[in-house]
């Protein structure tokens, strides 16, 4: 492994993200045209924090979501050029979980908005230098706000528009009327309903899913579908309603959904999806149409972060809607990677025979986001998944061998 101090880790993060500009999917960003080259202000992590990089995994980020987020947003947005620049920048309360899960919408098209955390009213000195090396560009439909303020005040020389917090659900409608102000019109809209009182572990994966799809975030509970939630789908005219860990919000509170459009459930929230690294494998495995990720095979990447840091959730979006468009997974505790997650890589992993048209530079490849610092997810860890990442050999079939005999 190789471990890069502080200063080498401006350069490395700022080179990765040039490169993930030519990878991934297409239509969400904007070609560079060699613009300007602008200088990079402030750290990327916290002092002492390291990056520690193998050949298939990358980590970002330090001991703290503050540290995390910063990382992320340096990483995709690393303001090289003036086309490396966000638009806008979303900063929130670290305080405001819910908020902060919500607002990963906003990560996606057409805004791709990267997300920083403030401490209440006010920045940490971590956001204050990254946002001043940001310097979002404005958003042309929102009058060029560049600072999207969800209960973290306004922070000086920039134009910004505030979303008052509340309750989980009238935040969560707010921002998603705020995403939909800039969305084209379309005939069929979407939405992704996490249960507000389900275990912080199993909201997490929604985060990445909403910035992929740019699908807006909405709550529910146990008890019922709160009025806020209810008004927004009516308004929406029977969307399609994707329910992160169903069994959360039981029969009542579906019925009610069902009520306002039809019902989908990503993840069950029973059974093997139970657990936190189960339920994002099947957020990850899911797909319905063009809607889900649907990670079944190799050639991907993947970000994965700790159930006990949940604000890494939202603060790693912007690695779910650019690059190479990683859906989060989870390991359940920093020394070992959970058997789940193990299988469910090995299931992926890319492989190649023998045969020359087999070779590995003929293959596809998968790559790893690492979201903190060790004590997030161990150095072990991380090796552990830099294998079940990397390219491997496998046993050349019948038809594969027919096909090299032949040539």
């Amino acid at each position: 492994m190789a471990i890069i101090g502080r200063s080498g880790a401006v350069a490395l993060l700022a080179a990765l993200a040039l490169g993930m500009a030519a990878c991934g999917k297409t239509g969400s960003h904007r070609a560079s045209s060699g613009g300007p080259v602008l200088a990079i202000t402030g750290a990327v992590a916290a002092p002492g924090a390291v990056s520690v990089a193998t050949r298939n995994t990358t980590r970002l980020g330090g001991g703290e979501a503050v540290a995390d987020a910063a990382a992320v947003a340096r990483t995709v947005y690393p303001g090289l050029t003036s086309d490396t620049r966000p638009r806008a920048v979303v900063i929130v309360d670290r305080a405001n979980r819910s908020a902060a899960l919500a607002a990963a919408a906003l990560a996606g098209a057409p805004l791709d908005a990267p997300l920083l955390y403030s401490e209440g009213g006010k920045l940490p000195e971590l956001t204050r230098e990254t946002l001043a090396a940001l310097r979002p560009t404005g958003v042309t439909a929102l009058g060029g706000v560049q600072v999207i303020s969800i209960g973290a005040g306004s922070p000086a020389g920039f134009l910004t528009r505030r979303i008052a917090t509340g309750e989980a659900a009238t935040t969560a409608v707010a921002v998603e009327q705020l995403l939909a102000s800039v969305q084209p019109v379309a005939a069929t809209r979407s939405v992704i309903v996490v249960p507000s009182d389900a275990p912080a572990p199993l909201q997490m994966p929604a985060a990445g899913l909403a910035a992929e799809s740019a699908t807006p975030i909405l709550y529910a509970a146990g008890t019922g579908v709160p009025a806020a939630t209810r008004a927004a789908l009516a308004a929406l005219r029977k969307p399609a309603i994707y329910l992160i860990d169903a069994a959360a919000l039981g029969a009542h509170a579906i019925a009610q959904l069902r009520a306002l459009g039809p019902v989908t459930s990503v993840s069950s929230g029973s059974g093997e999806e139970s657990s936190a690294a189960g339920n994002a494998i099947a957020v990850a495995r899911f797909t319905n149409g063009t809607f889900g990720w649907g990670v079944k095979e190799p050639g991907h990447g993947v970000v994965i972060a700790n159930v006990a840091r949940p604000l890494d959730a939202p603060a790693a979006a912007p690695l779910s809607a650019t690059g190479d468009y990683a859906p989060l997974l989870l390991v359940e505790g920093a020394a070992a990677v959970p058997a789940a997650l193990s299988t469910y890589l090995g299931d992926i992993q890319p492989a190649y025979t023998s045969a020359p048209q087999f070779r590995p530079v003929r293959g596809v490849y998968n790559h790893g986001w690492l979201i903190g610092d060790e004590s997030a997810i161990s150095a072990i860890a991380q090796a552990e998944i830099d294998t079940l990442l990397e390219i491997s050999p496998r046993k050349q079939s019948s038809e594969e061998a027919s096909v090299q005999q032949a040539e």
